[in-house]
């Protein structure tokens, strides 16, 4: 489309917007920002900041400002044991009914004897909100905007009203522990508000101490983590006096705004914690703590770079692009933007030391979010950081990887007292307190893989950093567990006499049986075998590059043996379970039957064509019901066709994220919002652009012809390589690889293959033919 068209169809969906703010645009648009020219009207629109531990969501109001506030630890709970005691003595009987084909026996087995009771609920919180109420604003206001300036984590409001510039800025820093707010104007003694700190229950204590705001509650009802929130009110000019749950600010130049907040969750005293954070905090200048966070923060956010076109759609704001791609405009700018968001998302919710990032990464609204905002770990989770090591942020791989340890002590006590087997186990969703039985209905609870799958995590970052004294402390005995568990947990089939998974299911779905019932546990579910031949072959990698546990290395392979394989039915596709069912749900949003396409490296193009026919079959099928109708089930469909090496299907499926499943301000909706849709599409644009889990670094896989020039830096391969792709009219132009380890590189490019012997810290620059440059 002409640019004029697109330029005319965004002002016309932007008409319907509120008529008192302005809408042409300003000035030219920074290169990576996420941008409005109004303020947020509801959550979706609102936009985030974080440091990984503390986080807003930022309104951007003329009158009155809010700043939603969490920090990651404010959740309700406790440490629980629910085991059912009937499991262990069910099993035997559950297995029995299955291999006879009588599964809604079976499933009434499990359900009454195998599900606990998880009597104590544990939700992630708001820690409340900041409220800013402004003097009454009778002119009018113009050159509003609104941003999130992803170069600089530093989230933006502007506007002019009557005669004053007003500007107002937020980030979360994390050298200095603190949500840092700045407002300014171009007149002297202008700025006049109110604040205070809230928090939904009306249960909070609120205390006024000198120019400190102090927010604490016992969350939960006592059942939770005693939590503090901290305001100072640093001003430039003006006064300062008390106000009705808050503190008012007359006439001031210029006014800093500094909030410290922490838990009691580990250990720590929560009223100390935050008022020496906000002390040391206090003693810098507003320049230098923003200079502080800016530093910090583009040391991780530089690294990639990425560019795929221009067009004239970034002159407008984003929530008016986003419509202009509902209404069938393609903006590859604003695909960067998605990408970038997501690598934004990952900085600010996920650092070293914290929590990993939950369903809604650290940004969740109210006392019980969807979900609870807890830690899925069926796909949710691991989506969550499928971006991690591909997009050069590896050390914010590190929460997930350090939160599986953790999981260990209670997985093993599930493991014995439920199964009677040694070794690790979880189900399909945990929380901080690091529960891993199980709960609810089968259909999504009898599922023992969730420590199996999450496990793949920890091989990965090794294969990406090759870091042994992390294999050697953290990822090998968590997986040598988990590895342990799959290997007592094996039965063998009585009629083929392979061994099988189960009771188990494929995450979610159902399938009816032949008498028509409804059923979802199977024994030898098909993703089970999937997830436990990648833990196990992974496992006996790490025993070898540690020279250690022969023996348990030798009973692993013949248990892979003897590991049921993946099976093709008789219409080509993949079969999801032992049998052919029939679908209940042919359009289901859990394609859990191509794990081993991704995220597995088990089906590859190089070393099995005919599975990765039948694993094409198999998401064509389930797109034709309606599959992908969620967010992050959609960006897995990216990540699949990106392996497919089917870069039109990727990038129509990119399309149909952005259109469908995106909200005004580019976070993943389920719905309602959930975050593995952001980082499970920025791991799959980079898989459409190179792909290293085959053994060798492809290069532009599955690019689509909407991408026809452009180029990727900094991204990373497997073995420890850094890369940069520049390719021109669809075709590669020239490739850089960095290598950091010194390993032997094998590069493809279509048809052609070269292999580089590589040095340490040396770089290599090849041509479109692979050539040396």
């Amino acid at each position: 489309m002409h640019p004029f068209f697109i330029c005319l169809t965004l002002l016309l969906c932007f008409s319907a917007t509120r008529p008192s703010f302005s809408q042409a645009p300003q000035k030219a648009p920074e290169k990576l920002a996420i941008w409005f020219s109004r303020p947020a009207t509801e959550w979706n629109e609102a936009l985030p900041v974080g440091n990984g531990r503390l986080g807003a969501m930022v309104f951007g109001g003329v009158a009155s400002e809010r700043l939603q506030l969490n920090e990651e630890t404010v959740w309700t709970g406790k440490d629980a044991d629910f085991v059912n005691p009937g499991a262990r003595a069910a099993l035997p009987e559950v297995r029995k009914l299955l291999f006879a084909g009588k599964y809604a026996e079976a499933q009434k087995l499990a359900q009454d004897k195998m599900m606990g009771d998880k009597k104590t609920e544990s939700n992630y919180q708001t820690l409340g909100d900041l409220q800013l109420d402004f003097d009454t604003l009778t002119q009018h206001v113009t050159d509003y905007r609104r941003e999130l300036d992803l170069e600089t984590g530093v989230a933006k409001v502007t506007y002019r009203a009557g005669n004053v510039n007003f500007t107002r800025e937020v980030f979360s820093s994390a050298p200095d522990r603190a949500l840092v707010v700045r407002l300014t104007a171009d007149k002297p003694g202008v700025l006049s508000f109110t604040l205070n700190l809230s928090r939904p229950g009306n249960k909070a204590k609120l205390e006024l101490v000198g120019d400190e705001i102090i927010l604490s509650e016992h969350v939960g009802d006592g059942v939770g983590v005693k939590m503090v929130a901290r305001l100072k009110v640093l001003q430039d000019g003006g006064t300062l006096r008390a106000a009705d749950n808050g503190v008012q600010i007359n006439k001031a130049n210029a006014v800093t705004l500094l909030l410290t907040a922490a838990t009691d969750y580990r250990g720590e005293n929560p009223a100390t914690t935050t008022a020496a954070q906000l002390a040391a905090a206090a003693k810098k200048t507003y320049e230098a703590l923003k200079q502080a966070h800016i530093a910090d923060y583009q040391q991780y956010f530089n690294r990639v770079d990425l560019h795929l076109g221009t067009t004239d759609a970034v002159y407008f704001p984003t929530d008016a692009r986003l419509i202009a791609m509902q209404n069938g405009n393609v903006d590859p700018q604003l695909v960067e933007l998605y990408y970038q968001f997501g690598r934004y998302l990952l900085i600010s919710s996920s650092r070293p030391g914290s929590l990993p990032a939950n369903l809604q990464g650290i940004w969740a609204d109210g006392l019980t979010p969807p979900w609870s905002a807890d830690y899925h770990i069926n796909i949710n989770i691991q989506m969550n950081y499928w971006p991690a090591e591909v997009t050069n942020l590896s050390e914010m791989h590190l929460p997930f990887l350090n939160f599986l340890d953790a999981l260990r002590p209670d997985a093993r006590k599930t493991a014995k007292d439920m199964y009677g087997v040694k070794g690790t186990v979880a189900h399909f969703t945990t929380d901080p307190w690091h529960f891993t039985e199980t709960y609810g209905q089968t259909q999504w609870a009898m599922w023992p893989m969730g420590m199996a799958w999450s496990a793949q995590h920890l091989w990965e970052h090794y294969l990406f950093t090759e870091d042994k004294a992390y294999l050697k402390e953290l990822a090998y005995p968590v997986m040598k567990e988990a590895a342990e568990f799959c290997a007592n947990w094996l039965v063998e089939n009585p009629e083929t006499k392979q061994l099988v998974s189960g009771p188990s299911i494929s995450p979610e779905n159902t399938f009816k049986t032949k008498n028509g019932e409804v059923a979802t546990m199977v024994m030898g579910p098909t993703m089970d075998h999937m997830i436990i031949r990648d833990l196990l072959g992974n496992t006996i990698a790490a025993s070898k590059e540690l020279n250690r546990d022969a023996a348990f290395r030798r009973r692993l392979e013949k248990v892979l043996t003897r590991l049921a394989p993946t099976r093709i039915g008789s219409d080509g596709r993949i079969m999801e379970w032992t049998e052919e069912f029939e679908e209940n749900e042919p359009g289901h949003r859990h394609i859990s039957h191509l794990f081993a396409l991704h995220p597995g490296r088990e089906i590859t193009k190089q070393q099995n064509p005919e599975l990765m026919a039948a694993a094409r079959k198999t998401i064509d099928q389930r797109l034709s019901q309606g599959g992908g109708h969620t967010g992050w089930s959609r960006a897995w469909i990216i990540n699949f066709f990106a392996r497919l090496h089917d870069g039109e299907a990727a990038h129509e499926n990119l399309l149909a994220l952005l259109r469908k499943s995106t909200l005004p301000n580019l976070f993943d909706t389920h719905p309602p919002f959930q975050i593995d849709g952001n980082f499970g599409a920025t791991a799959g644009i980079t898989e459409m652009l190179m792909q290293s889990h085959a053994g060798e670094i492809e290069l532009l896989p599955a690019l689509p012809s909407a991408w026809q020039q452009g180029y990727i830096h900094g991204i990373v391969g497997r073995g420890g390589f850094e890369v940069d792709i520049d390719w021109e009219n669809g075709k590669l132009k020239q490739v850089k690889v960095l290598s950091r380890l010194g390993n032997p590189c094998q590069i493809r490019y279509g048809n052609q293959v070269v292999t580089l012997q590589t040095q340490k810290g040396e770089s290599y620059e090849l041509d479109g033919s692979l050539k040396p440059l």
